[in-house]
Order: C-alpha cells, then sequence, then structure tokens
C-alpha cells in the first residue's frame, strides 16, 4: 500500500510539473517581457536587475541582484518557481495569479538575457 502511494505521488509531481518543464523548452518573447519586467520588477530589481530599485532600500530582505553569480547560476527551473510562486521569508511574492504563463516566460526571458546563466565551476 505505501508503495502505490509513493508511486501515485510521483506520478503526480511528474503530471503537475510536466507543463513547466514542457515550457522550459520554449523561450518567451524577451522584448515583451522587458515590458513585463519595467511595470513589474523594476522598482525593486532595479533597471540594471541589481536589485537596487527605488523601492528595494524600504524592503527589510533587499531585493535579488539577479546579476550577481549566484542569481546566474540559478537554473530556469528555480528562477520560474521563484517568480511564479514567490520566495519564503522574503518580500518577493508569487505572480502567477497576476502574470500569464506567457508573461512569466517572457520575463524570464529578459532576465536570461540580461543576466545570461553561468553555471558555477
Amino acid at each position: 500500500m505505501k508503495n502505490i502511494i509513493g508511486i501515485m505521488a510521483v506520478l503526480a509531481v511528474v503530471f503537475l510539473g510536466s507543463g513547466w518543464v514542457a515550457a522550459q523548452g520554449e523561450r518567451g518573447n524577451a522584448k515583451n517581457g522587458q515590458a513585463v519586467y519595467e511595470q513589474h520588477c523594476l522598482r525593486c530589481h532595479g533597471l540594471t536587475l541589481e536589485g537596487n530599485g527605488p523601492d528595494g532600500r524600504f524592503l527589510v530582505v533587499p531585493p535579488a541582484n539577479l546579476q550577481s553569480r549566484r542569481s546566474r547560476a540559478k537554473t530556469d527551473w528555480e528562477l520560474l518557481v521563484a517568480v511564479t510562486h514567490g520566495v519564503i521569508f522574503s518580500p518577493m511574492h508569487g505572480w502567477r495569479d497576476r502574470l500569464t504563463d506567457e508573461q512569466i516566460l517572457d520575463v524570464l526571458s529578459y532576465i536570461r538575457t540580461m543576466a545570461p546563466f553561468d553555471a558555477v565551476s
């Protein structure tokens, strides 16, 4: 019985995550993403994505510097989860209820254009 529940749990995770995984193969539109970023993200993360936006200074936990080595080492999946669901114990809230899936992928494409993935060696 425990094995069946475990298998069903794994299948549920795979099934529920498969849409997002498939979406990772598709790149968003960076130009559209820039417009969404400027409207919703710039005030905290700043024009150059360094976490120095005008509202960032008022936050107890500073916004992520998306240009940092640590942020650039995050996978697209990790960034997607942060944008979609937010970051616990930080002012970064999830955007899933405010942006469409397409807009989120567009923002991720813009972020990757400005701060390309750079795996830590």
